[in-house]
C-alpha cells in the first residue's frame, strides 16, 4: 500500500496559490503525486508529479531562507523531505526538473511551501533541465 501523507500549502505553489491543502503519494523511490485535496472544483484534478532530487544529483544543495524556516517551524529536530517538479516529457530523459524552485516537506508537522531560489545565487540550478543530463 503507497504511503500517503496530506500537507498544508504555507508558501504557495507556483500559479496555484489558492491551493491549501495536497496529498503526496510515492510511486516509487524516483517519484511522488501532488495532488489538490481542495473542496472546491476549480483545483480538484490538479496533480502535480515531483522527483526527489537527489537520485538525480547528489550535490543538490539550497539554504532554506529564514523566513520559510518561521513558516514551517523547521529546527534541528525536524524531519524534511525535497522534491521537484517535473515537466513531462514524451519519455523520462526528455522530461525536465524544475531545481530552481524546490518543494520543502517539514513531515515532522506536515507543512510545506515551495520555495524560489534566488538564481544569481544558484547558477548551477534552472528551471528546466533534462532528466537525461543526469542518465548515465
Amino acid at each position: 500500500m503507497l504511503n500517503k501523507n496530506l500537507f498544508t500549502v504555507k508558501g504557495p505553489i507556483l500559479g496555484f496559490e489558492d491551493i491549501t491543502k495536497v496529498e503526496i503519494t510515492p510511486l516509487d523511490k524516483f517519484f511522488v503525486t501532488m495532488k489538490s485535496v481542495e473542496s472546491g472544483a476549480e483545483h480538484k484534478h490538479t496533480s502535480f508529479t515531483l522527483i526527489n532530487p537527489y537520485v538525480l544529483r547528489s550535490d543538490y544543495s539550497f539554504d532554506v531562507p529564514t523566513p520559510y524556516q518561521v513558516l514551517l517551524d523547521i529546527n534541528d529536530r525536524s524531519n524534511l523531505r525535497v522534491y521537484n517538479m517535473v515537466m513531462l516529457g514524451k519519455t523520462i530523459g526528455e522530461s525536465g526538473v524544475n531545481f530552481i524552485a524546490p518543494i520543502v516537506c517539514n513531515v515532522k508537522n506536515n507543512t510545506m511551501a515551495q520555495i524560489v531560489l534566488d538564481p544569481k545565487d544558484y547558477v548551477e540550478y534552472s528551471q528546466a533541465e533534462k532528466i537525461s543530463n543526469f542518465l548515465s
